[in-house]
């Protein structure tokens, strides 16, 4: 029985980075040596235990057959006699094929260290190919590393267009798809997660109203940048650049989808695509079942971000109406992230990424102002039920108009 490192552990101790996760695959050994030595069985298609002091995992070698499409479409063998060779030979890249044992003696049967120092991403098998789920992972690896310069070898693209291609894409659950987009949107370089989804071939798949964004012009006076696809990947850039949330990277992917809606005839222009978009934003929360708070902000921001960026020229009557919109009464950091996915809009445009955007603390003021107006006076004077409401609106309609003529004197 021979326990080694395997996968991120041995990839990221290698690029000096730190080892957060540990997995750990055991050589050698049965399911009933594993139970004898007090190791606690939690897996259920595969052997994996649980260290019995320590807790960590640690799973069985094993091989694998392909027998069903999609993710979960495989037949894994578990015994003593598959080697550590046979156990890296079924991972997805050669750089996450590599082990080491506790004196950090490398088994890289496939060559991942000198790919890590090629700084490539590259498949270790043609079995690469029946997994529909690797096109994800290489493209969010690829968004992880971009900042190291590491690219997708030429030959493990091609694989993933062919993936593309054979609508196994399809046959990944919404909960797996999910997990990765949302784990790629938290990278370092969000954005290259994208252009290599779009680049073999999954992002009309996975995303056709995203990827029907490119080529797709906007105004250049407002987008030096034109191409909206383009914006959407600056977007995206300035709101990992900016360390934003889940919640507002999401948002940032979303936000101009009604663009992609807009027939060529009217373009540059896109007259009312926050409304237009609005379906489409729903459509992909609902196609990836994405979490309630992610949806509630993506579709938001797509119905008012432009409502954002002119907030110094709303109406204080247009302005209560967005407060309102956003229930900053009760949810005061969603009005935060949305104003930050406003300005992340606003960064997002090829030269512009510097630019100050005053909105942001205006409309902060503008809620600070709204939320200022107390209730109690007015209960105070008898009103109540809907009469309060009425009256609470006026008095905020009231304060906002005062907040605007200083703000804006």
């Amino acid at each position: 029985m021979q326990v080694y490192k395997v996968g991120g552990a041995v990839r990221d101790r290698l690029l000096g980075l730190p080892v957060t996760d540990i997995d750990r695959v055991v050589v050698g050994a049965t399911t009933e040596e594993m139970l004898a030595k007090g190791y606690r069985p939690v897996g259920a298609d595969f052997p994996v235990f649980l260290h019995p002091k320590t807790g960590e995992e640690y799973a069985l070698a094993r091989t694998e057959r392909k027998s069903g499409r999609g993710y979960g479409g495989f037949t894994f063998y578990a015994s003593p006699e598959v080697t550590l060779e046979e156990d890296l030979i079924r991972r997805d890249l050669t750089i996450n094929a590599m082990a080491e044992d506790d004196q950090l003696n490398l088994t890289d049967p496939y060559h991942g260290q000198r790919d890590l120092e090629a700084r490539i991403l590259r498949h270790v098998s043609p079995a690469f190919a029946e997994d529909p789920l690797r096109v994800l992972r290489v493209a969010r690896f690829a968004a992880r590393y971009a900042g190291l310069g590491f690219t997708v070898a030429d030959e493990t693209m091609d694989l993933m267009r062919q993936l593309s291609e054979s609508g196994e894409l399809q046959a990944l659950t919404a909960e797996r798809s999910w997990k990765e987009i949302s784990r790629a949107l938290m990278e370092d370089h969000p954005q290259v997660f994208i252009q290599v989804l779009r680049d073999c071939g999954a992002l009309k798949d996975l995303l056709p109203e995203v990827d029907a964004l490119f080529g797709v012009p906007q105004p250049e006076t407002h987008h030096p940048e034109i191409d909206t696809g383009l914006h959407t990947l600056s977007v995206l850039e300035q709101s990992a650049l900016h360390k934003q949330p889940l919640t507002v990277r999401w948002a940032c992917l979303l936000h101009d989808l009604g663009k992609g809606l807009t027939p060529e005839d009217e373009w540059p222009r896109h007259i009312a695509h926050e409304h237009t978009g609005l379906k489409l934003i729903k459509a992909v929360n609902e196609r990836f079942k994405v979490p309630k708070d992610c949806q509630e902000l993506a579709l938001l921001v797509g119905q008012y971000h432009t409502h954002g960026h002119r907030a110094l020229e709303l109406k204080a009557s247009t302005l209560l109406e967005l407060l309102q919109s956003f229930d900053i009464y009760r949810r005061p950091q969603r009005f935060e992230e949305f104003i930050a996915a406003c300005e992340m809009d606003a960064r997002g445009r090829k030269g512009l990424e510097q630019r100050s955007y005053p909105q942001a603390d205006y409309l902060r003021g503008a809620a600070k102002a709204a939320r200022a107006v107390a209730v109690q006076p007015l209960l105070e004077k008898g009103f109540k039920g809907p009469e309060l409401g009425e009256a609470l609106k006026r008095e905020r309609l009231k304060a906002l108009k005062a907040y605007k003529e200083a703000a804006t004197a």
